[in-house]
């Protein structure tokens, strides 16, 4: 029997969740926030019966939506509220936002139907203006259906249980208005190079950038690069932004940038991975992203920031964001506390223990992904989701890190997908195949390694990275999602045996393999998620297992242990 776990903050929410503007990296001044209660129902023979009441932005499996159920697959999900806009707010054009909505959702604006998005995790926005009246009435229905693998799914099962979590419908993100002007900017793309920064808008229009401190320039055909004298470098030790104005003949929209680079060269014979030009370990936690309150979606946008300060006060300067595209106040918090990430694409496709789990963690892991989940539609939409996530996510200086296919799972034809993540951006590093089934074009030598298979952690022809490890358990009595079930890689049955085993873990496996090469390690995982119970931090974040000091001192040992020279190139 599971329990219900409450964070702090979804045991005390507000009757408008999520009210922070939620957009932080291209703000304008127009904003109507849309979460709170909406009439919910299903639609039967077409026809919506709204027989309840729902919290968005919460999926209808949440405690915090009211729901707290997960309907049929393939059930017509139906949200409707009606709005009325504020005196003024009107500049020229009103656009609808839906954060994110798993899978298929279509928009209706006073009986009109405005348009439909396909895709569990991506940003979108409906033009509405052409359908609005003074009192409006605004229907969202979703379609959901976790048996057509076509769509990215990630962690999401209909068997729940050990690594694979309770499924997600519905709108999961914010939905919010924003008044435009008729020529507005579209899109913002932010790039670094090296010490310069380029800026580009579209529609390219003629306008100016003022950034703070630094002074105005001109856009010129929609884009500017600045290059600023004695720049203030961006890492998790200094996480320096610049806020910047865009500014056109109709339009102003506000940012921030970041100076920051991600490299990699050979020192000593051995591959590096260098943030801002020095080599650099990245000592990172798996985070799900997962909440016990909201699943998908934190009680509060303060949520993320207490996920981060957490991991930081523990040591760590690393993310790896696990199979799940967040909310765009994730990465802004990242940003802004000081927080890298290693972005994972979200996996499509069937899934098989024996193939993609149990046999390559034991050493078969060399088969041709060409032909590898062939299905020309699955392929076709994870691309498109790959391409949608790099859009929506690549102004953040935050992640300096893609990760396309994790242990195989919906992995095909990787070299390619390489090829085209390349082209989308060549300013990051790219982890075509994360554990195993590495073929020809990555970035990296990414591995799995748990229980004691040890021996694989050597010397490579790229960096190193260990991409999962540790999931060392230990159950928080009175904070545990099912009591009576635990999944996990060890067992600790008390806190000073998880800070022990996980102590000697690093000293004895991590630490060495610094100088043979390693330049990254990703323990397994910042919390505890329903039964999988191998976080440092329980499932409704109330304690911390490990002891901050202990851990701090730990990670100073991993930067100091990769900047010193190799002794050997073994």
């Amino acid at each position: 029997m599971t329990n219900t776990l409450y964070t702090e903050a979804g045991a005390s929410l507000a009757a408008t969740p999520w009210e922070h503007y939620p957009r932080p990296q291209m703000r304008r001044d127009s904003y109507v926030n849309l979460n709170g209660t909406w009439d919910f129902g299903v639609s039967q023979d077409s026809t919506p019966i709204y027989d309840r009441q729902i919290l968005l932005p919460f999926c209808p499996e949440s405690p915090l939506s009211g729901i707290c159920q997960h309907f049929p697959e393939g059930t017509c999900l139906c949200y409707r509220r009606t709005f009325i806009l504020p005196e003024g707010f009107q500049k020229g054009r009103v656009l609808l936002h839906i954060g994110a909505a798993d899978q298929i959702l279509v928009c209706y604006v006073n009986g009109h139907k405005i348009g439909a998005h396909a895709g569990g995790y991506e940003a979108i926005t409906f033009d509405i203006t052409d359908a609005l009246g003074n009192e409006n009435i605004l229907e969202l229905r979703c379609i959901d259906d976790l048996n057509d693998h076509a769509f990215p799914y990630g962690k999401q099962s209909l068997n729940r249980g050990g690594m694979w979590y309770t499924p997600v419908s519905g709108i999961w993100q914010s939905v919010w208005l924003e008044s435009v002007p008729e020529e507005y900017i579209r899109t913002l793309k932010i790039e670094n190079r090296g010490n310069s920064v380029a800026i580009a808008i579209d529609p390219a229009l003629d306008g100016t950038v003022t950034v703070a401190g630094l002074g105005q320039f001109p856009l010129e055909n929609g884009t500017v690069t600045l290059t600023p004298e004695d720049p203030k470098w961006w890492s998790p030790e200094n996480p320096y932004l610049y806020d910047f104005t865009v500014t056109t003949a109709q339009d102003q929209v506000e940012s921030y940038f970041a100076i920051r680079t991600i490299s990699s060269t050979i020192i000593d014979g051995i591959p590096r991975l260098l943030l801002n030009g020095k080599p650099y370990f990245f000592h990172g936690l798996l985070d799900q992203g997962y909440w016990p309150d909201g699943i998908f979606t934190p009680a509060s946008p303060v949520c993320y920031a207490q996920d981060i300060l957490q991991a930081k006060k523990l040591g760590f300067n690393t993310l790896r964001k696990h199979i799940k595209v967040e909310a765009q106040e994730f990465y802004y918090q990242c940003d802004k506390l000081g927080m890298l990430v290693f972005q994972d694409m979200v996996n499509n496709g069937p899934y098989n223990f024996c193939r993609d789990t149990l046999l390559p963690t034991f050493g078969l892991q060399k088969p041709d992904d060409r032909h590898m989940h062939r299905n020309p539609d699955h392929r076709k939409r994870f691309l498109e989701s790959m391409e949608a996530t790099v859009c929506q996510l690549r102004n953040h200086p935050c992640i300096v890190y893609w990760t396309i296919f994790n242990e195989g799972w919906g992995q095909f034809d990787s070299d390619a997908a390489y090829d085209r993540l390349r082209q989308l951006d060549d300013t990051r590093i790219i982890d075509s195949t994360s554990g195993w089934f590495r073929r020809k074009k990555t970035d990296v030598e990414s591995l799995h390694i748990y229980f004691d298979l040890w021996h694989r952690l050597k010397k490579a022809d790229k960096p190193l990275l260990l991409s999962e490890f540790g999931g060392y358990t230990y159950p928080a009595e009175g904070h545990l999602f099912h009591p009576d079930k635990a999944y996990g890689y060890k067992t600790c049955k008390t806190p000073a045996a998880l800070q022990a085993d996980i102590e000697k873990l690093y000293r004895t496996r991590i630490l060495p393999a610094i100088e043979k090469g390693l330049c990254g390690a990703i323990y397994t995982q910042i919390s505890d998620v329903e039964e999988e119970i191998n976080g440092l931090l329980t499932y409704d974040r109330k304690v911390c297992k490990l002891a901050q000091p202990v851990m701090a001192q730990l990670a100073g040992e991993l930067q100091a242990a990769i900047r010193k020279p190799s002794r050997s190139n073994k």
